[in-house]
């Protein structure tokens, strides 16, 4: 049985998924699988990932019948994952070669059920340019105004993803609602502060859509936190602030 299993949502990302699976080959830690969730109605790229990750048993590639967005993939993911700890890498990111031996040596050592490290903005010339420092969260006041948790170097047990905890049917933040919904639970979610992750910061994604930001932001108060209609204006006008200070 593998010990962790790594969830990769797929979506028009053909010029970076080849060096986001190299940086997962490269761990230290070996035992591992790799589920790569096609979320993609045009099946063009198919071909290209699976010359990819052929000749490699840890690499699992499950196709969607029409495209479900990141979060629904990820849940599709889970819930084929085999092992215990659950890891999550979005198709264009990279992980540092000690990622996941670091991260869960920490993890066992500190009796953690999730926990997030420190990582890297890279932009489209893949220069670094600040890097994003962790650090613990304790409940979801801490974390309700700014998502500082990278997801992409989040590892978690799967136990603790249920039917009311897991990933929302959003185009952005969807991962933001998730660790609300695991603080919510009194779970801590607990922080390596060690740099293992690359993430890029690309105008074209999803997450860069300013009027998507700010319709999924003013969901995730009202209808995830279950705020009225001025309390979660407020907190979406702050969280627009905090979001531009970065």
């Amino acid at each position: 049985m593998k010990n962790v299993s790594i969830i990769i949502p797929y979506y028009k990302k053909r010029q970076f998924i080849k060096k986001t699976i190299d940086s997962i080959k490269l761990q230290t830690y070996r035992n591992f699988e790799v589920i790569i969730i096609y979320d993609d109605e045009d099946h063009s790229d198919l071909l290209f990932i699976n010359k990819i990750i052929k000749n490699d048993n840890r690499m699992r590639l499950i196709i969607n019948k029409k495209s479900l967005g990141a979060g629904i993939s990820r849940n599709i993911g889970i819930a084929k994952a085999k092992a215990s700890f659950i890891a999550f890498l979005d198709a264009d990111d990279l992980w540092k070669k000690n990622k996941i031996k670091l991260q869960l040596n920490y993890m066992i050592k500190n009796k953690l059920d999730i926990c997030h490290t420190s990582y890297e903005i890279l932009d489209k010339k893949n220069s670094k340019k600040k890097v994003m420092k962790a650090k613990p969260f304790k409940n979801y006041k801490q974390l309700l105004l700014s998502c500082d948790i990278g997801l992409s170097t989040v590892m978690l047990k799967k136990k603790i993803i249920t039917n009311t905890c897991k990933f929302p049917s959003l185009k952005t933040k969807e991962d933001f609602v998730l660790w609300l919904l695991i603080l919510k639970k009194n779970i801590t979610i607990g922080s390596l502060d060690k740099n293992l992750t690359k993430w890029r910061k690309l105008n074209d994604s999803l997450s860069s859509s300013v009027l998507q930001k700010l319709k999924d932001g003013y969901t995730l108060y009202s209808d995830y936190m279950k705020y009225n209609f001025i309390k979660s204006f407020w907190y979406l006008i702050l969280l627009s602030i905090n979001s531009l200070r970065k």
